[in-house]
C-alpha cells in the first residue's frame, strides 16, 4: 500500500496557474500507473490524466487538454499536475490515485486538496 498526499491547491483567479504535487509515502510510485481526478460540488468523480511512472507516459483527458499536463520528478517521487489557463470549471476537489498496471480501477486514493478558480 501507498499512502498519497497532495498539495498545491488553492485559489487563483480565471486565467491563472497552480500546480498541484502528489508525494507518495512510505513507498515509491515505482511500478504504479499514476492518476489525477477531481469533483465538483453535485457533480461526478472526473478523470483529468494518468502517468506511467515506468514509463513516462501520459494521457490527459480532452477536457484539459492542451491546458493541464502531468510530470513527475524521479529524484523527488513526486507526481504533479500543472494547470494553467484555469477557468471557474476547473474549480473541485483535485486528487491523486496509484493503481498497479494490471489493475482497472485505482486503489490508493489522496485526501485531495481544494481548487478554487474565480471569475
Amino acid at each position: 500500500q501507498v499512502q498519497l498526499v497532495e498539495s498545491g491547491g488553492g485559489w487563483v483567479q480565471a486565467g491563472g496557474s497552480l500546480r498541484l504535487s502528489c508525494a507518495a509515502s512510505p513507498r515509491t510510485f515505482a511500478g504504479y500507473v499514476m492518476g489525477w481526478f477531481r469533483q465538483a460540488p453535485g457533480k461526478e468523480r472526473e478523470f483529468v490524466g494518468a502517468l506511467s511512472w515506468r514509463m513516462g507516459s501520459t494521457n490527459i483527458a480532452d477536457s484539459v487538454k492542451g491546458r493541464f499536463t502531468i510530470s513527475r520528478d524521479l529524484a523527488k517521487n513526486r507526481m504533479y499536475l500543472q494547470m494553467n489557463s484555469l477557468k471557474p470549471d476547473d474549480t473541485a476537489v483535485y486528487y491523486c490515485a496509484a493503481r498497479a498496471p494490471s489493475d482497472t480501477q485505482y486503489t490508493n486514493w489522496g485526501q485531495g486538496t481544494q481548487v478554487t478558480v474565480s471569475s
